[in-house]
């Protein structure tokens, strides 16, 4: 009997250790939810913003009185356009305005005083100014850049996340801020409704959404 009793008494403690151990993992997952970074601002947006050009954007070029030299042309994998008067113009990481400047610097060698109009019909942007998504997103991807684009907005475009994401323990790398790195809730944001863990985006931040202990 008194056997009996003893090894009820250590099978007893054995099932309180392996309690106590599944309750420590699940105080180490719930605490690799909780960011150590500073929690990114509400209001990111610069005022003064301009959109700037870059490889798959299509620009439509417009000289006024020479529809023959008006036209529709892609901006090559190199940043640069090319066009029957126009050769080998580097226009990315500029802005619509500065790119139709060169573009009648480049034609008053043989048009007289041209007035050209640049038009950036396909949106895509250089790269550094792309917001980049990696990690648990449904979708991981590069998006191009949009002033006041917020958080939200990205979720939506890359498909919210996957069952596995960390989505409280997700971070935003600023590139815009030397590579400052903010937290974010994204499981606030996405499963419960919250809209105060809505932020604004900066051109050239990258998402990160790690993988959550369970």
């Amino acid at each position: 009997m008194k056997i009996f009793t003893s090894t009820a008494s250590v099978l007893g403690s054995l099932g309180r250790m392996a309690g106590l151990g599944l309750l420590a993992v699940w105080l180490v997952g719930c605490a690799s939810s909780t960011s150590t970074y500073p929690a990114a601002p509400a209001a990111a947006a610069t005022p003064d913003y301009n959109y700037l050009v870059g490889p798959g954007d299509n620009l439509n070029i417009i000289v006024w009185r020479n529809p023959e030299l008006s036209m529709s042309v892609p901006v090559r994998p190199d940043g640069k356009l090319t066009t029957p008067l126009v050769d080998e113009l580097v226009v990315q990481g500029k802005t619509s305005v500065e790119i139709a400047r060169e573009v009648e610097k480049a034609l008053s060698k043989l048009v007289r005083d041209p007035v050209v109009t640049v038009i950036v019909t396909n949106f895509i942007g250089p790269y550094s100014e792309q917001i980049r998504v990696v990690g648990e997103a449904a979708k991981p991807q590069a998006l191009p850049y949009k002033q006041k684009m917020t958080l939200l907005d990205v979720m939506i475009a890359v498909g919210g996340l996957t069952d596995f994401a960390d989505g409280n323990g997700a971070s935003i790398t600023r590139a815009a801020e030397g590579g400052k790195r903010y937290s974010v809730r994204l499981k606030d944001l996405i499963k419960r409704g919250d809209i105060s863990a809505n932020v604004e985006m900066k051109p050239g931040d990258v998402l990160i959404i790690p993988q959550g202990w369970f």
